[in-house]
């Protein structure tokens, strides 16, 4: 992975050649950017540059024994870390490194969803559990086989818990050339300890124009496309590639049923609706409907309060979004993103979603249909 194959971030780029090139390089770096802003892939076009044996002036030379293992994600001094779905005690990341490689080349941008389907992860939650804590420890200790520096590149630290203090000792003070790069989305969830060990490397989301050129140049999408999955994914390459392999869009004829049973009261086709669909969807495309749902709301309150110029939907869905916005206000839209933020919240944790939707169908039917807010805490 070399720097001219990432899109955008040209300062931060330069921050991070710098540092090379005034011996400024920190033995632990925590790359902190929200999911699709290509913050694993700096961390790794860094770590190449660093071990380039022909480096030149801005980027890795792409061209030597070690930029090419780099490349292949088989550099024998690089190593990974990442979250994983255990099926036994002593499974590490090693385990599924074949997986993490192909993900990783046909994904650069990859959200931890992403990741998860390339794997059996049926029902299991991610993490990084302590026999990876274990082992990474036991890979650092070793000397270099070929590089310069040892690396070790470990995505979202946020699934370490408190597996992380066994790695405390080993982050403060590494064995010579070693160089840990950690890359997260949450620092609210990674331990304190970790954070204050880290030097913070801040990576910004994508902005409108660099993930429509993106889409435009790389992905072959029409100009008006582009332009319209560019300004619902909100600077997350990953939300926008989603857009683009969901090009039937299925989310937008459930979201028009289901508000449709909503607004009229259709008790017994809300529970069909939530029991037969929505719950069968599995978790990760639930959170997608939901995102999906959140970003069509979001369009609705600008066609609501007049700013039509900055509404990008077309055809169907601007058809939609237009005739919603005349039966509905500003406040009811506001108070139906935050429980659909919620029930967002509550799906990433496991709840039974059977419960969950239909719980947020009837809030929503009081909202719409009976004008009637929510107070307290009686709603999810």
């Amino acid at each position: 992975m070399q720097f001219k194959n990432i899109v955008g971030h040209q300062e931060l780029k330069q921050h991070l050649i710098s540092t090379v090139a005034e011996n400024r390089v920190s033995h632990a770096q925590l790359f902190l950017g929200p999911e699709g802003s290509g913050s694993l892939a700096l961390a790794l076009a860094y770590a190449q540059f660093i071990n380039c044996e022909q480096r030149l002036e801005n980027d890795s030379c792409g061209t030597c024994p070690s930029c090419i293992k780099y490349d292949k994600l088989i550099h024998p001094d690089l190593h990974f870390s990442y979250p994983f779905f255990a099926k036994h005690k002593d499974d590490t990341a090693t385990t599924f490194i074949e997986d993490w490689r192909k993900a990783f080349l046909e994904n650069p941008y990859m959200s931890l969803g992403h990741w998860r389907n390339q794997l059996e992860a049926e029902n299991k939650q991610a993490n990084i559990n302590i026999a990876e804590a274990h082992d990474i420890i036991k890979k650092l200790s070793l000397k270099s086989f070929e590089a310069e520096y040892k690396v070790l590149i470990m995505w979202l630290p946020e699934y370490l818990d408190t597996q992380g203090n066994a790695l405390l000792k080993l982050i403060e003070e590494p064995p010579a050339k070693t160089l840990f790069l950690l890359v997260a989305e949450n620092q609210d969830k990674i331990l304190n300890t970790i954070i204050s060990r880290t030097q913070l490397v801040k990576v910004n989301k994508y902005s409108h124009e660099e993930l429509m050129q993106y889409l435009i140049d790389e992905k072959g999408i029409e100009a008006n496309r582009a332009n319209e999955i560019s300004f619902i994914a909100e600077g997350n390459i990953q939300t926008a590639l989603d857009q683009i392999a969901d090009a039937s869009n299925e989310n937008f004829d459930l979201l028009i049923r289901w508000l449709r049973c909503i607004v009229t009261d259709a008790g017994l086709n809300i529970i069909q609706i939530c029991d037969d669909e929505i719950s069968k969807l599995g978790r990760e495309n639930q959170k997608l409907f939901l995102m999906y749902s959140i970003n069509v709301l979001r369009q609705i309150v600008l066609l609501n309060q007049g700013l039509h110029e900055l509404v990008f939907l077309k055809n169907a869905e601007l058809d939609f979004v237009q005739k919603f916005s005349e039966i509905t206000t500003l406040e009811k839209l506001e108070t139906a993103i935050d429980m659909l933020e919620k029930t967002h919240y509550s799906v990433e944790r496991n709840a039974n979603p059977k419960i969950l939707f239909l719980d947020l169908s009837l809030q929503l039917v009081l909202l719409f249909k009976y004008n009637t807010f929510p107070k307290g805490t009686q709603y999810i």
